[in-house]
């Protein structure tokens, strides 16, 4: 059983502190899976913060269908779509990535710039490409509850995945960097 289940269970039956628990384990994954969306950390973190008004108020039923993370994702998913529709948001995103702690200043910043390289690719990737490598690398889900998640089939995923690491190639091929080196 996973932890944020057990978070979410906890808050249903009147502990407060599970709640917490679940901002805690899942806002930070949350919030950069949504940027992809947004395009804007600010708009993100209106989202997850939403995301999780709503779990608070409305106290959707977790049927266990999925993994917790995965039903939670979704559900932000969701809150984002609602928001952009209404507001037709796109606003680029300004803060890419957060360095490694590392004690050489020039590797330090070679490692930022092919950071920032990659993300600006990412960012000029179709949405699902974008949202597919997100929830694959940077979330770590299976194809399985990606597919959950982006309301796809898992032959669709495969193929988002493939097409969207092909085009990344390109992008990052376009802008000078070795695909290789990352």
């Amino acid at each position: 059983m996973e932890n944020g289940a057990r978070s979410y269970r906890r808050f249903l039956a009147g502990d407060d502190s599970g709640m917490v628990d679940l901002i805690k384990e899942y806002k930070d994954g949350l919030l950069l899976y949504l940027s992809s969306f947004t395009h804007s950390l600010s708009d993100a973190e209106d989202c997850v913060q939403e995301t999780f008004i709503k779990l608070a108020i409305k106290k959707p039923k977790f049927k266990e269908k999925s993994s917790f993370k995965t039903w939670l994702y979704a559900i932000g998913r969701n809150v984002t779509r609602d928001m952009l529709r209404r507001h037709r948001v796109s606003v680029p995103m300004d803060d890419l990535a957060e360095l490694a702690d590392l004690h050489d200043l020039e590797q330090e910043y070679l490692i930022e710039e092919q950071k920032i390289a990659v993300h600006k690719a990412i960012r000029n990737l179709k949405q699902d490409y974008q949202q597919v490598l997100s929830l694959a690398y940077f979330e770590e889900f299976s194809n399985p509850e990606i597919a959950l998640i982006m309301r796809k089939t898992r032959k669709q995923v495969e193929n988002l995945l493939y097409n969207a690491k092909k085009a990344l190639k390109a992008e990052l091929e376009k802008e000078g960097v070795g695909y290789e080196e990352l």
